[in-house]
C-alpha cells in the first residue's frame, strides 16, 4: 500500500512546489502590485518630507514671535520665553507627528476607522477624568504667555498673599511673609493682584494737637524725612509733606507719600513714623 502511494505522494509534492514557484513568480512579475507599491512609497516619502518641512516652519515662527515679544516694551523674563516656544514646539511635534503615522498607516493599507475611533474613546474618557488638570495646564500657559506674574514678585489671589516662587504648568508656589508656603493650582487663579508692577504709594497720616503750630510741625517733618532719604539708600527720593489731611476740634492730621518699589512699602511707612516720632522726641527734649 504505501509502495503504491508513494507516487500519488511525489506527484502531489511536485504540483506544492510547483504551486510555490508560479505563485512567488507571480507575486514578483505583478506589476500592478509593484506599482501600487512604489505610489504608496512615494506618497509616504512626500508624506514625511511635507511634516518635517511643516515642524520646521512652525518651528521658524514660534522663534520668530517669541523674539518680537522679547524685543516689545512689555518685558518678559527669558527663562519664560524658552517655556512657551519649547511647550509651543512639542504640542506641534507630537501632534504633526500622530497625523504623519496615521496617513502612513492609511496608505499602508489599515483600516483607520476603528483606530480613531478608540482613541477618541480613550480622549474622552481621560478628558473627563482630567478636566481640572487640563484647567490647570491650560491656565498656567496662559499665566506664563502672558507675562501675568514673575518669581520674585508679591502677588495676592483670593485671599493668599505672598512672594512667588515657582510658576509650573500646573501649580504656582507662594511663600507668605510669615513663613507659610501655599502650592495653588492654576485652575484656582481666577484674579490675580501683583504688586510689584510699577511703583506704589507709601502713605502714613500723622496727628497732632491743635496746641502745636502748623509750620512748626510741617519743617519738623521736612527735616525729618530730609534725614530719611539721606540714611535709608532703599527710598528713592524725600517724602513729601503734603499738608493737612483733615482737621477736628482737637487735632489736625499731617499727610506723608513717597513713591517706592511695591515690595518694600510697607517697611517705607514703618521707617516714616520712625523717623518722625525720633523728630518730635528731639523737639522735646530741646524745647
Amino acid at each position: 500500500m504505501l509502495l503504491a502511494k508513494e507516487p500519488e505522494l511525489m506527484q502531489d509534492a511536485t504540483e506544492t512546489v510547483t504551486t510555490w514557484k508560479d505563485n512567488i513568480w507571480n507575486w514578483f512579475t505583478n506589476m500592478d502590485m509593484w506599482i501600487n507599491v512604489l505610489y504608496a512609497g512615494i506618497k509616504i516619502i512626500i508624506i514625511f518630507v511635507l511634516t518635517r518641512l511643516f515642524v520646521h516652519i512652525v518651528y521658524r515662527l514660534i522663534d520668530r514671535s517669541l523674539q518680537k515679544r522679547e524685543k516689545s516694551r512689555l518685558q518678559m523674563n527669558p527663562r519664560r520665553l524658552i517655556t512657551v516656544g519649547e511647550l509651543l514646539k512639542n504640542i506641534t511635534s507630537i501632534t504633526s507627528n500622530f497625523i504623519m503615522v496615521m496617513l502612513v498607516l492609511g496608505e499602508l493599507g489599515y483600516d483607520l476607522a476603528p483606530l480613531l475611533a478608540g482613541a477618541g474613546v480613550l480622549g474622552l474618557a481621560i478628558g473627563f477624568g482630567a478636566q481640572s488638570l487640563v484647567k490647570d495646564v491650560i491656565t498656567g500657559f496662559f499665566i506664563i504667555l502672558e507675562d501675568q506674574f514673575a518669581v520674585g514678585d508679591v502677588i495676592q489671589t483670593g485671599s493668599l498673599k505672598g512672594t512667588v516662587e515657582i510658576i509650573g504648568l500646573r501649580s504656582t508656589r507662594l511663600v507668605s511673609w510669615t513663613g507659610e508656603v501655599h502650592i495653588i493650582p492654576n485652575g484656582m487663579i481666577t484674579n490675580v493682584t501683583n504688586f510689584s508692577v510699577g511703583t506704589a504709594l507709601a502713605v502714613v497720616d500723622l496727628p497732632f494737637s491743635n496746641t502745636r503750630r502748623l509750620e512748626g510741625a510741617v519743617e519738623l517733618l521736612q527735616g525729618a524725612m530730609q534725614r530719611l532719604r539721606e540714611e535709608q539708600e532703599q527710598i528713592p527720593q524725600v517724602p513729601s509733606v503734603l499738608g493737612i489731611q483733615s482737621l477736628t476740634a482737637s487735632e489736625y492730621v499731617i499727610r506723608i507719600a513717597v513713591e517706592c518699589p511695591p515690595a518694600i512699602r510697607a517697611d517705607v511707612e514703618r521707617q516714616i513714623q520712625t523717623y518722625a516720632k525720633e523728630s518730635l522726641e528731639q523737639a522735646e527734649m530741646n524745647a
